[in-house]
This record gives C-alpha cells, structure tokens and sequence, in this order.
C-alpha cells in the first residue's frame, strides 16, 4: 500500500518527469509544436545548483476539503570530488505516525561532468512495507544492475539493458533544473527518459509558460514558470489527472509548488524553507 507521504514525495521526485509511459496525443492533448532541443540529454553543464544546497518542503493531502499537514521531504546536495550525492528523505510528523508511520529514503551520486546518474538507492519503510532497491548505472555500456528487495539483506539483482543517457528520480529533477527554458514556447514538450522500479519510461513534460506573483503558502509571493508532466496511471494516479508545477522563474529554477489530484483526494507539496542556493532568489517578490 502506498502511503500518502510516499504519493507526496512522488510528486516532488517526478517534478520534471512525471512518471508515465503514456502517449500524450491519446489524452486529447495536442502534439507540442517542434522545436530544437533545449539540452543535450547525455550531458549538461551545471549552472544551477551548488553543493550544500538544502530545500525542505512540507507536504499537504486535502480530504473532504481540509488540508491535513502530512509530513516534510528534505533535498539535500553533498561534494564529492567527481560526482554530486544527492539525498532525499521522507518523514510524516508525529501528529501523522499514530495514522501511519513513514521513513523514506532517496539517494544518487551523479557524474559532475554529464549530472548522469551512476547510482541510485531507495530505502523506504512505511507502516509494515519495507523496500529496499540500489541501482548501479553503467552508462557508457547501456546497462543497469538493480539489487532489490525487501531489506538490503535479502535482494536479488536484475540485469538490464538500457537505452543511452539513462537517468533516476533524483538525477531528472537535477538535471532538468539546468535546461534553456528560454528557448521554450508554450506548450512545447521536453522528452526524457528514466529508470524506475526496474523499468524504463519514456516521458514529457509540458510548459505552460510563465505565471507572475504567485503566492505560495508560508513562504511569500514569487514569479514562475509553470509545468505539466505526464503521470502514471495506476494505484497513485487516474487517467487523465494532471500535476501543475511552479518553478522559480530565476537562475535557481528551484520547484516552489506542486499540485496534483490522487486516486483518492488531492495533495500539494509547498516549498517550506531553503539554504545555500547557488544564486540569490530574485524570483520571490518581496
């Protein structure tokens, strides 16, 4: 059973990716307008984020028309002298455990050269579910090695052949905060692919363009960019929802909120707090 910090978390994991494999044009959406590529997905120069950059959010689910405060996701960067460590961890607030108690945690060393994805680690406990997944990345061979299972006591490997440039969760958020948006149209589309749960998907995310002064809970009113990734349909989400994400429209391009239906309610992941950003906030108006 996926509970709802891990649905929340999802959506801050799948900002720039969302996490479906489905055609666009069979949900009645029209095709995007060509346009050049706004990066070369097999690398990317770094000009967005720096190590020691830490961005909390609190996550909200809204049933029968309360927004119940659920827990915190907190994005933390590490130095390393060749790769970026990326670790994201998940936890409901006390109030919350009575209901259901949630410990999640992400984490993936990223090529500083490329911000391709060499591994990635999952550790997520929730109520009595457990999971335990580490992927290894071997890119230039267009291969993975994923070590699942419910503890890392007890996993078993999965060989795979992948497509090339391969990223995870972690390294597509990373990695997308660092495309041309500039070069964007409205309603142009950013194809992507990522591995996940020992899959591969295809994915797009849709711009919506601009949006100014917006307010975001608790922590002030900001200029944006506006996003709608393609999701999954399944146990997290039905078919034809759509997540809305605002970026911070500045040099940062950090996500600021995160709005998305569920199979059941709604939930909303709002920035809360952040430090040691590479550049000053000019998007938030004071």
């Amino acid at each position: 059973m996926n509970s709802l910090l891990l649905k929340c978390t999802a959506l801050l994991l799948l900002l720039f990716s969302g996490s479906g494999a489905t055609d666009v044009a069979s949900q009645g959406i029209p095709a995007a307008p060509a346009s050049p590529p706004v990066a070369d997905v097999c690398s990317i120069e770094n000009n967005a984020f720096q190590s020691g950059e830490k961005i909390v959010y609190k996550l909200y689910y809204n049933w029968n028309f309360v927004w119940l405060a659920a827990g915190e996701v907190t994005f933390k960067v590490h130095d390393l002298p060749d790769q970026y460590r990326v670790t994201v961890r998940g936890r409901t607030y006390p109030s919350y455990e009575w209901f259901y108690k949630v410990t999640d945690n992400y984490e993936s060393y990223l090529d500083k050269e490329t911000l391709l994805p060499k591994i990635h680690i999952k550790d997520i406990h929730e109520g009595g579910y457990q999971r335990y997944d580490r992927t290894t990345f071997y890119q230039d061979e267009q291969r993975i090695v994923s070590y699942r299972g419910r503890t890392r006591n007890d996993t078993k490997p999965k060989y795979m052949d992948v497509d090339p440039c391969m990223h995870d969760l972690i390294s597509i958020v990373y990695f997308a905060r660092n495309l041309d948006y500039q070069r964007l149209r409205k309603n142009d589309e950013i194809p992507i692919k990522i591995v996940m749960d020992q899959e591969m998907h295809p994915l797009k995310i849709r711009y919506l363009g601009p949006e100014e002064n917006v307010k975001i809970k608790g922590s002030g009113r900001y200029n944006t960019l506006r996003f709608s990734p393609q999701l999954i349909t399944g146990e997290l989400f039905k078919e034809g929802d759509e997540m809305k994400i605002y970026v911070s429209d500045d040099k940062n391009r950090i996500p600021l909120m995160i709005e998305s239906p569920v199979s059941v309610g709604s939930v909303k992941a709002v920035l809360q707090s952040y430090n040691g950003l590479r550049y000053p906030m000019t998007a938030k108006i004071e």
